[in-house]
């Protein structure tokens, strides 16, 4: 069934407030996510026929709690059930509070009894929206291998009685930096997607925006929250720049930077330069100000290449990893040369973290190229093309390989 993009993205949208309202009423988590699913697949099938409703949450929160209340009153295992229905003082579906629990929802998946790699999974899948497939391209793993860890996710916070509520004072601050960990993810594969035909959703980087200004909203004094909103914002406003009209991604130093979105970054730089010096300085702060270098750059020949190496080695120092260095390979090679760079991208070539990604190819092709080598460019732009699931990015690195002369 094809949706029209403006109901898909309300049924984007209202989804994990519907589940978040079912979750604070009835507590169970996997029953509750069935029952939105349900509803939204009634949605899909309704709202192109009979219209949008006026408040499309408060009729998926309606039609889901019909659900819920239906399948606990089943006459399937009645007794069974009514004592549980007993136990949940129930409630009959009536008037849809206005609360956004979006914020608790995320609290609730990225609860401690889970491990890391299974809170990031589900956040992504119930507030997210994302199918099993991104989140598996995202994490980069086989997708039934992400469908068990989803599926045994929802198992452990029923098993573990996990409630629906704010984390209690002393996991707040460990909750919190998972939290920021899975909207950072959201929106990058928001802003460069992994699979499809799609370069970028722009309805997940919104999302992830949205719910980082009101994660900002309640921790106006978090450091890294305000870091990772403005790193957002920073990236965010050079999305009409990044693809041509047929979709093909545009690299940063060929795009037309009087079409990057000159409010967004001022607002960016403002909200980075509001904290910065006032305590340790974190991931997101200094990915927003290698963001801000760039944005704040005239033109590409005039970036200030020392200043973003300089915060890379400290990036690595703060929070090390093959996706830094292989960043900071780049910036190596603009300002020692390309030959310097593609050492320091040589020293991942074991790194198995590396071996599910295209992006180590990519970068060896654009630096292979800065050296002149022309036939080994060809060569790796060739294999990443392979190995991406992006149509776009297949389409731009096999063109790449193709412009090379010779």
């Amino acid at each position: 069934m094809t949706l029209e993009p403006a109901v898909e993205d309300l049924l984007r949208t209202a989804a994990p407030q519907a589940l978040g309202v079912l979750v604070r009423r009835y507590g169970q988590f996997d029953a509750c996510e069935d029952a939105v699913q349900e509803a939204l697949l009634a949605a899909a099938q309704q709202w192109p026929v009979d219209g949008v409703p006026d408040s499309p949450r408060s009729w998926l929160v309606t039609v889901a709690s019909r659900r819920f209340v239906d399948e606990v009153r089943s006459a399937e295992a009645r007794r069974r059930r009514e004592e549980t229905v007993a136990a949940l003082d129930l409630v009959e579906p009536g008037e849809v509070e206005q609360s956004d629990d979006t914020l608790t929802l995320l609290f609730l998946c990225c609860h401690p009894a889970l491990p890391l790699p299974a809170q990031l999974a589900l956040t992504l899948r119930a507030v997210g929206g994302l199918t099993t497939a991104e989140i598996a391209a995202a994490f980069l793993v086989p997708e039934a291998t992400m469908a068990q860890r989803i599926s045994r996710a929802k198992q452990k916070l029923k098993a573990g009685g996990a409630r629906f509520g704010p984390p209690a004072p002393e996991e707040r601050a460990e909750r919190l930096r998972t939290v920021l960990h899975v909207l950072y993810l959201i929106f990058n594969e928001g802003y460069t997607a992994s699979s499809g035909s799609r370069t970028q959703r722009a309805d997940l980087t919104a999302e992830a925006i949205r719910l980082t200004r009101l994660l900002y909203r309640l921790a106006p004094g978090d450091g890294e929250v305000a870091g990772l909103l403005a790193l957002m914002l920073l990236t965010d406003a050079r999305r009409e720049a990044r693809t041509t009209a047929d979709g093909v991604p545009v690299p940063l130093a060929e795009q037309d930077r009087s079409r990057w979105d000159a409010d967004q970054i001022a607002d960016g730089v403002a909200l980075l330069t509001s904290v910065l010096g006032g305590g340790a300085v974190g991931p997101y702060q200094l990915q927003a100000a290698i963001a801000a270098v760039h944005d704040e750059a005239p033109s590409a020949d005039a970036t200030d290449w020392p200043q973003i190496l300089a915060l890379y080695e400290v990036l690595e120092k703060v929070a090390p990893g093959p996706v830094v260095t292989l960043s900071r390979a780049v910036a190596v090679a603009m300002v020692h040369g390309p030959r310097a760079g593609l050492a320091l991208v040589g020293t991942l070539d074991d790194d198995d973290r590396m071996t599910q990604t295209h992006r180590l190819d990519a970068v060896r092709g654009h630096l292979l190229e800065l050296a002149g080598d022309l036939s080994g460019a060809r060569e790796a732009y060739l294999r990443a093309a392979r190995r991406t699931a992006s149509v776009p990015e297949q389409r731009y690195l096999a063109l790449r390989a193709a412009g090379l002369p010779g």
